[in-house]
């Protein structure tokens, strides 16, 4: 399927969105966290916040999607340096479906980790309202380990079954099992706080992202310049794109005709 192809198919399944079902979704109460997670510095993003400076320390961005798009989010919430190149994944997925897109970058010149706020206790509220006006979300992170490989996690398990098989369709190795910390299998995992309470989370792998960046570069002049781009990262983002339009269409699937 190429990307045009893709962009169309995505936007006219969203056209139907609104006739699917609503699950019950984390309760923002039930996900404040109580301090900081095992190896972050701060506990949630108003503690980051009140820390680093916006501009200087971090960059976010945060882009409605347009009509039906919006349906969609694309996340990369450990973006920058700290995940590279999750935000350039995430953009661009964003941009050839016309989906929203959220972005949290470290820009600074500390460490990069130092900014990183684990998927359950990220509450940006600009994150939060893409999230809550989106029926399927893509979050979009970075793993360890030097071998290409993706674990696709989260609680939409039409899509991740989907996307894991585009990926592995595709020639993009993906883990049999994952981790209980890369399951993303937690309600307050801001993957699973959609309409639907339920999204994909895909924690890629460093062998993997090297495979995205010519010369398997992860540097921050290297990852915002699409011309370091190597067809990997096209056709990556080609099969979770065709896999999310699958998952979408598949609940809306015209029934088989009664058998006689």
């Amino acid at each position: 399927m190429t990307t045009r192809q893709v962009r169309v198919a995505i936007a006219s399944a969203l056209l139907v969105l609104l006739v699917q079902p609503a699950t019950a979704v984390a309760a923002a109460d039930d996900c404040a966290p109580t301090g900081a997670a095992p190896g972050d510095r701060f506990a949630d993003f108003a503690d980051l916040a009140a820390h680093e400076r916006e501009g200087t320390d971090y960059r976010v961005t945060a882009r409605r999607g347009v009509g039906g798009g919006a349906e969609v989010v694309q996340l990369a919430i450990h973006g920058g340096g700290i995940e590279p190149p999750t935000t350039q994944l995430a953009d661009y997925s964003a941009r050839m479906t016309g989906s929203s897109f959220y972005s949290f970058e470290a820009v600074g010149n500390g460490d990069p980790r130092d900014l990183h706020v684990t998927a359950t206790h990220f509450d940006d509220p600009r994150a939060l309202t893409l999230v809550g006006a989106a029926r399927y979300t893509v979050s979009w992170h970075g793993a360890a380990g030097v071998e290409p490989l993706t674990y696709v996690g989260g609680l939409d398990s039409d899509a991740v079954r989907w996307v894991t098989e585009a990926l592995r369709a595709g020639g993009f190795p993906v883990a049999v099992r994952n981790p209980a910390a890369l399951a993303g299998r937690q309600p307050c995992n801001i993957a699973n706080r959609d309409q639907r309470g339920a999204g994909v989370q895909l924690e890629i792998s460093q062998g993997q992202r090297r495979q995205f960046v010519k010369d398997g570069d992860l540097g921050r002049d290297r990852i915002s310049d699409p011309r370091f781009r190597t067809p990997a990262f096209y056709a990556y983002t080609a099969a979770v794109l065709s896999a999310l339009h699958a998952a979408i269409a598949a609940p809306i699937a015209a029934p088989s005709p009664p058998a006689g």
